[in-house]
């Protein structure tokens, strides 16, 4: 098997700092992908994700860039084709999952939830769709939710985001098939991450609730891998999906 099938590619992704984001922006530049890696305000822990890059023999760069504001989306869009000439692979990563019940939850926290995941996902899906148009294989990868299929308690606001995300994938699927632009979906469950309190619950409810039938939890390079594969030459007549990664939590289509 080739050891580098995006060899040539460009790949932005969003909330690329820690966890499944940075797995996602290494294993992207292991493929052999330039990374353009995104976060909001963590550029330590970006700029630590290109150095790592780097070391290994890749190529990337950080985009610090709030993407829920189209202007600094747009600047993103454009540094990254100043840098790299083009953009073939867009992963929407970046979330909020905070735990909070539906009666307390304040209406500035459901608006964030949506603005982050949502119209994150918009914001960049659109900015960058004409570099993807130029691409002859783009491929956009929506980064959901198992919750999304579940439910889950205190979680009302992620797991609209995270469905809605569902929705968008598919509508795209739709729309951008006739620009060789393929969009799925990844939807990690049970994943074994370090936590931030500013943008999540460090013990979320649900992970009380699930169990998987592998009896263990995954690691963020079990998602990464999916990931490689969607963006890569072996996933083009995939497209519309949802990819379920959770060790048969939960069995869905």
């Amino acid at each position: 098997m080739d050891s580098t099938p995006l060899k040539g590619k460009v790949a932005l992704v969003t909330g690329a700092g820690r966890n499944i984001g940075r797995a996602i922006a290494l294993a992207l530049a292991d493929a052999g992908a330039k990374v353009a890696v995104n976060v909001r305000k963590s550029q330590k822990e970006g700029q630590s994700v290109v150095d790592e890059i780097v070391a290994r023999g890749g190529d990337a760069m950080l985009v610090a860039a709030d993407v829920t504001q189209r202007a600094e989306v747009d600047a993103l869009i454009a540094a990254i084709g100043k840098r790299f000439g083009r953009l073939d692979i867009v992963v929407n990563n970046a979330a909020i999952r905070h735990d909070a019940s539906f009666a307390d939850l304040p209406y500035a926290d459901w608006r964030a939830a949506q603005a982050v995941c949502v119209d994150g996902a918009f914001h960049c899906t659109q900015a960058a769709l004409p570099w993807l148009r130029k691409s002859g294989a783009g491929a956009v990868i929506n980064i959901g939710g198992m919750t999304a299929y579940t439910g889950a308690l205190m979680r009302a606001h992620v797991v609209t985001a995270k469905a809605a995300l569902g929705g968008l994938t598919r509508a795209l699927a739709h729309e951008l098939a006739e620009l060789d632009i393929t969009v799925n979906c990844v939807s990690p469950g049970l994943v074994d991450t370090v936590r931030d309190p500013a943008s999540a619950t460090i013990k979320p409810e649900h992970h009380a609730v699930h169990k998987t039938l592998l009896g263990r939890r995954g690691s963020v390079d079990e998602i990464a891998s999916a990931v490689v594969w969607l963006a890569g030459p072996g996933a083009r007549f995939t497209t519309g999906q949802t990819l379920h990664v959770n060790g048969g939590a939960y069995l869905g289509g």
